[in-house]
């Protein structure tokens, strides 16, 4: 799963390292959303970049990936916002999340591994 601080920036900066970790989740992984993820995508486009909104739409209509939706977990997060995603991941039994937030970079759970781009680039692209 990837979070939407990381599709954004990978939107935003085509050279950037999670620009780089999205490519290499879309080519070689099973990318996993949630609605909210997509929602969250499409309204924080619209505020800051309007002009890339259809840009996101193109994008997201172009990639494979599969919806996770949210059941109650039992791991909490102090960010109300971010509990679905989180919620999202454990049900769908998701390997990793990438994302930027200190909200989940703080969590410590046995699965889903949580980690940010840099440390994915360095565990999963660059070890290899």
């Amino acid at each position: 799963m990837v979070d939407t601080n990381v599709i954004l920036s990978a939107i935003l900066f085509p050279e950037s390292i999670p620009a780089h970790v999205f490519a290499h989740v879309l080519t070689h992984e099973s990318l996993i959303l949630t609605q909210w993820i997509i929602t969250e995508l499409g309204e924080v486009t619209a505020r800051k970049r309007p002009d890339l909104v259809p840009a996101l739409e193109t994008l997201l209509s172009s990639i494979d990936y599969e919806i996770a939706e949210p059941r109650g977990s039992g791991a909490l997060i102090t960010d109300p916002d971010d509990q679905p995603i989180l919620d999202a991941a454990i049900a769908a039994d998701v390997d990793i999340l990438i994302s930027g937030d200190k909200h989940f970079l703080t969590l410590t759970l046995d699965r889903p591994a949580i980690m940010n781009a840099r440390t994915y680039l360095t565990t999963y692209i660059e070890a290899t």
